[in-house]
Formats: structure tokens, sequence, C-alpha cells
């Protein structure tokens, strides 16, 4: 539970370091906006968060990793997001939460494989 819990709190504070501080959208010369993050934020998260991934499954504690990175990022952007007034953060949190269920569990059971193959 412990290795779950501070998996959780590694994700956060990625989610912190590498996209908390950007929270202002760009706006084009022709009206339009993007943003609030650039796309090599992104990917520096996701690169940042597969070590502890990684490490938990070769630990033996990849359910762990994929609940609590899972559960990290998803309480990251929900918090992050909540000030959205429309409401569609909620579905923006939810598809981080399936889009982070889904790549941690392919790389813990990736993981698992390459452990069990070097045994």
């Amino acid at each position: 539970m412990w290795a779950g819990v501070a998996l959780a709190a590694v994700a956060m504070a990625a989610w912190a370091a590498w996209l908390g501080w950007d929270q202002h959208r760009d706006v084009h010369p022709d009206g339009s906006t993007t943003g609030p993050y650039e796309a090599w934020q992104v990917v520096g998260l996701g690169l940042t968060l597969l070590a502890p991934v990684c490490w938990a499954a070769f630990r033996g504690y990849a359910v762990a990793g994929v609940v609590g990175t899972t559960a990290g990022l998803t309480v990251a952007a929900f918090y992050d997001w909540s000030d959205d007034a429309s409401g569609l953060f909620v579905i923006g949190t939810i598809l981080v939460m399936i889009g982070t269920l889904a790549v941690t569990s392919a790389v813990a059971l990736l993981a698992t494989a390459l452990k069990r193959k070097g045994e």
C-alpha cells in the first residue's frame, strides 16, 4: 500500500513540476488559442513517470505502480482544472485517468515480462 501512496505523491509532484506552473493560454494572431500546455511538457511528464512505474514493476509492485500513478495524476488534474466554470474539466480528468491507467498498465506488464525473462 505504501508503494502506491508514494507513487501517487510522485505523480502529483511530477504534474506540478511539468504542468502546474503553466496556466495561460497562448493567443495567436488569428484569434485562436492553444494551451495551456505545450507538447514537450506532457511528453516530459510521461517520460518522468516511466521510471517510477518501471521501478515498481521490477520490485513486484506493478499494481501499486499502476494504481498509484493513475490516482496521483487524476487527483492532480482534478485539482488543477477544477476552476473551470463550464464543468468540462470532469471529462478531461476522466480521460486523464483512462489514459494513465492504460499506459501504466502496459508499461508495468512490459517491465514485469522483461524482469521474468531476465531471471
